[in-house]
């Protein structure tokens, strides 16, 4: 059980992909401008990477080498579609939202790292565990850039209002440059400041 333990936690916390390993940073700049789309792309791609490491393990001695990464895409963009329909059907406003950044998760480097460096090597179910706990590790962060950048930039979270601005009478002034995606990039960037120093300190 530590192994399986291992394998989902340590991506969350030690070997983050996004703060430790430097990737899928691009669609962490475009949608954490709110919560409430920042937890529906956290929510597909936990299920979208977990199940793409799942399937690709489970047919992983199928696969001939040289077709191997086009059957790999091919189930992550099944996965990504359907995924991207559910949210249509059920959240059409936040679909509209997200634009086309739910399809763009098949393009996520996260995705086909994972399934490269571990899922054609491991078991199903440890494969599974390594796609939940480094989707996991990557909607951590998410969700930290986009509480900071929904509160400072426009007082609220999930469309709750928090610090009341001026203009409804309150204190709060926001500032709107936390709802442009350059403010992603430099919360992102002390993110990885922080938890480079953090691994650092763990390793000496």
């Amino acid at each position: 059980m530590a192994g399986y333990g291992k394998i989902l936690f340590e991506p969350i916390f030690k070997n983050n992909p996004i703060a430790i390993q430097i990737l899928g940073i691009c669609s962490a700049l475009a949608v954490t401008s709110k919560m409430q789309t920042t937890l529906v792309m956290s929510v597909a791609v936990i299920c979208i990477l977990g199940f793409s490491n799942f399937f690709i393990s489970l047919i992983r001695k199928m696969m001939p080498s040289s077709i191997r990464l086009i059957m790999e895409m091919t189930i992550i963009a099944t996965l990504v579609i359907i995924a991207d329909q559910i949210i249509k059907a059920y959240m059409f406003e936040v679909s509209k939202q997200l634009s086309v950044f739910v399809g763009l998760i098949i393009t996520n480097c996260i995705l086909l790292g994972r399934a490269e460096a571990y899922a054609i090597n491991n078991t199903p179910f440890k494969s599974f565990l390594d796609g939940v706990g480094n989707a996991a590790g990557y909607s951590i962060i998410l969700i930290q850039v986009a509480f900071a950048r929904e509160l400072i930039g426009s007082g609220k979270l999930l469309g709750f209002s928090i610090l009341t601005p001026v203009t409804e009478g309150g204190w709060y002034t926001p500032n709107g440059l936390f709802l442009l995606a350059p403010s992603a990039f430099f919360l992102i960037g002390v993110l990885i400041w922080v938890a480079k120093l953090t691994v650092a300190k763990e390793d000496i």
